[in-house]
């Protein structure tokens, strides 16, 4: 028998509602959950795909065996070689417990939030469709493309769209009424005098630190688009770090312990000069496959949490399907014995 379930995308930072099909066996599909008010009915192909994490779960690994290596490795360190990893791939209640448990024990903690940071008061999606002038940096019609059909609209509503991006054949560049392939800077001069209230930039890179304080300082409401669901919260929460700041630390780490999320594919960094990578993760990524020590732990389909999205909205998900893994606080948990 099929049954049909509400939760929210993983996928990005834009919060979109995700419909998750089951057939009593466990998880099948998904389908758009078309009365959501973020995306009305469609998801991207990242949301479509999101559900791959828990068919791909790990299944014949031992837990009680690898919470015994994990706190072997853990406590043979001293606490200041030991670095804590979470992400905006975590929930708000996941980072508070990964915070609480770094800090409570003495360890590093390292977040990075894509180099960008989090703003007080940022746009809103249907300000973005009804902006009169849209600049957007980053290719968002194809790496968030529920935020770029907001820019779509904005298009269909006669605004202006101004467009940068490094790669000359970005789709945004597709709508645009002029394209560029400058530097942040440069893009945001050349277009000062287009900036007004009814101007949104909607952005999900920078190119240097000062862009953030250049683009907090225009005139104008913005919106940082994160590259995980969570961010924007997890900001709230742990003070960030940027890349080289995020080297830096792993090379003063003895023991890493990497919280659902995968720094070898984010970073271009030798981990083979850390003595112990611990993973915590549901299924196979290129930070497990280099670990030391795997985990396993819920998907986000197995529990319940809260994320907040781009515009700052608090989003509660709920959980889809039962399972007999630990949740990543349970986990912490049993660290913390």
């Amino acid at each position: 028998m099929f049954e049909i379930k509400h939760t929210l995308c993983p996928s990005c930072s834009v919060g979109c509602g995700i419909n998750v099909i089951l057939d009593g066996e466990g998880i099948i599909g998904t389908f758009p959950y078309k009365r959501h008010p973020v995306n009305a009915g469609k998801n991207c192909a990242n949301g479509r795909n999101s559900i791959d994490c828990y068919n791909n779960k790990f299944e014949s690994l031992d837990l009680d065996n690898a919470i015994a290596d994990a706190l072997k490795d853990i406590k043979s360190s001293d606490a200041s070689d030991v670095t804590v990893i979470c992400s905006g791939n975590n929930s708000i209640e996941e980072i508070e417990a990964i915070k609480d448990f770094a800090e409570s024990n003495g360890f590093n903690i390292g977040f990075y939030a894509d180099d960008l940071k989090d703003y007080g008061d940022v746009a809103s999606y249907d300000e973005v469709a009804h902006a009169g002038k849209v600049l957007v940096i980053g290719d968002l019609l194809y790496e968030n493309p529920l935020i770029g059909r907001r820019i779509v609209h904005a298009k269909q509503n006669d605004a202006k769209i101004y467009a940068l991006s490094k790669n000359e054949k970005a789709v945004t560049f597709n709508i645009a009424d002029e394209t560029s392939n400058s530097s942040v800077q440069e893009f945001l001069d050349k277009y000062a005098g287009e900036i007004d209230d009814s101007t949104v930039v909607v952005f999900n890179y920078v190119d240097v630190a000062e862009d953030l304080d250049k683009l907090g300082s225009l005139n104008c409401k913005i919106l940082p688009v994160f590259s995980k669901s969570n961010t924007k919260g997890a900001l709230g929460i742990v003070n960030p770090k940027s890349c080289e700041e995020m080297i830096e630390l792993f090379d003063n780490t003895g023991v890493l312990l990497v919280f659902n999320d995968d720094v070898v594919e984010e970073f271009d960094y030798d981990f083979s000069k850390i003595s112990k990578i611990i993973s915590f993760a549901c299924c196979e990524n290129g930070t497990t496959k280099i670990s030391d020590t795997v985990i396993p732990v819920k998907s986000w389909l197995e529990h319940d949490g809260s994320f907040v999205n781009a515009m700052g909205e608090v989003q509660n998900f709920n959980q889809v399907i039962a399972s007999d893994d630990l949740s990543i606080i349970e986990v912490i948990g049993e660290l913390n014995k």
